[in-house]
């Protein structure tokens, strides 16, 4: 698969080939940022989807990691596939979606996941789980017979690659890592020591 002259489409591939192996959260991703100051942090968070440009993942705005991609706006994915040997590694700049697309997301989500969104203030202080509970049920009740709007602090990004490393385990550490590199409109391939 290596071979694939398109970073995205080999992706899409591997995806395709990790989700036929019945795993329960092929779109798990390790989402790694950093503050201004350059202290790193990392989370599992999951990919929503993926196209020729971007990834696309969504939060709440108020949340550690939104607050550290609005001040500096680079990120880096990191996804393992254990039943078929593969890490992809990717690494490029984030933008905010777009509030059409936002809502349209946030729509399709299911209704306690959408209350659920309200209820949270991501990243705070939790005095106890009887509050975070008390919250559901208030917008439970205020959302009652409607459709629940998406809360304006609620949202996502695209990560729009520039480097995309694939990692595939070999025997006896000889692991094969190629690296695609952006170069205008195409990409770059460079094959990497493991």
């Amino acid at each position: 698969m290596e071979s694939e002259k398109d970073p995205i489409r080999l992706f899409a591939k591997l995806y395709e080939l990790y989700r036929q192996q019945g795993v329960a959260v092929p779109s798990a991703m390790v989402l790694a940022t950093a503050s201004p100051e350059g202290k790193p942090s990392a989370r599992v968070v999951l990919l929503r989807e993926f196209d020729a440009g971007c990834f696309v993942f969504y939060t709440n705005f108020a949340s550690r990691k939104a607050r550290e991609l609005n001040a500096n706006p680079y990120a880096a994915l990191c996804f393992y596939w254990e039943p078929i040997d593969y890490q992809v590694r990717v690494e490029g700049t984030v933008q905010h979606v777009s509030e059409p697309e936002a809502d349209a997301y946030f729509a399709k989500r299911p209704r306690g996941s959408q209350i659920g969104a309200w209820a949270s203030r991501q990243s705070s202080v939790l005095t106890s789980r009887s509050e975070l509970e008390q919250r559901f049920r208030d917008y439970e009740t205020r959302f009652a017979g409607q459709d629940v709007p998406r809360p304006d602090f609620w949202s996502g990004f695209h990560l729009v690659p520039d480097s995309i490393e694939f990692w595939k385990r070999r025997e006896n550490r000889l692991h094969n890592r190629t690296r695609y590199q952006k170069t205008g409109e195409g990409w770059s391939v460079q094959y990497l020591y493991p």
